[in-house]
């Protein structure tokens, strides 16, 4: 049985009626006859196995993919790639596939942890892509992987620079300022006093800095009066 068939028959027996109504609630953008149902951590168990036969890239080059289930299992094997320049390929090839923000963030590569020097680059690409989840993407690696060693001022101008009427790609931007605000709170707030960002981007911003835990009140509170069209 080819490999497609093989993960489409575990995927159906894995799918569960309810865990799929919930999800097709959760992500009313996609179309609900795609959803089989299955939970994300069997989904994880599927890819380390899947991820390990030598055919599997039958599979990942099978795409668009016909089941939403499909993606994210897509999403969850390209992220337990440890080879750093196929991992890259892998998502570059499957980036523009992407069509929703739970995918998207499903997809978190182990490999880039450790070739933060290279990754910038396709980095860059991604931000320059036009693409909702692909611009989405790249945004979230800049906050996963840069806010703490190999921070650069550039990085955060990066995201700043970005224009998008894209919800997806706005609420990532105001994720990836309230992230800063809790790790790099001297460089971040700038972007907040020099109003370097829209209105929308800024004030959710710190709407959601202001629901961190690891932001003190004294700063939430300076934070609450930066807010602006009060």
């Amino acid at each position: 049985m080819p490999v497609i068939d093989e993960i489409r028959k575990e995927l159906l027996r894995a799918g569960d009626a309810g865990y799929r109504a919930f999800q097709s609630k959760l992500l009313p953008s996609v179309d609900h006859k795609t959803f089989i149902g299955v939970r994300t951590p069997d989904l994880r168990r599927m890819a380390k196995r899947w991820g390990q036969r030598p055919d599997i890239g039958v599979f990942l080059k099978k795409i668009p993919h016909a089941c939403f289930d499909e993606n994210q299992l897509h999403a969850f094997i390209i992220s337990e790639i440890k080879d750093y320049a196929r991992c890259v390929s892998e998502v570059s090839l499957f980036l523009p596939y992407v069509d929703n923000w739970a995918t998207c963030d499903q997809l978190s590569p182990k490999a880039f942890k450790k070739h933060r020097r290279e990754l910038i680059v396709p980095v860059r690409g991604w931000l320059a892509s036009g693409q909702t989840y692909t611009v989405r993407f790249g945004v979230r690696m800049l906050m996963d992987h840069y806010l703490d060693a190999g921070f650069d001022p550039e990085y955060p101008a990066m995201v700043a620079a970005i224009r998008s009427e894209e919800y997806y790609v706005r609420m990532m931007r105001a994720w990836y300022f309230a992230t800063a605000l809790a790790k790099r709170y001297d460089e971040a707030i700038l972007f907040l006093t020099g109003h370097r960002l829209d209105d929308w981007t800024h004030n959710m911003t710190i709407r959601k800095a202001v629901e961190s835990r690891r932001i003190t009140p004294e700063k939430k509170e300076y934070l609450r009066s930066l807010r602006v069209g009060k």
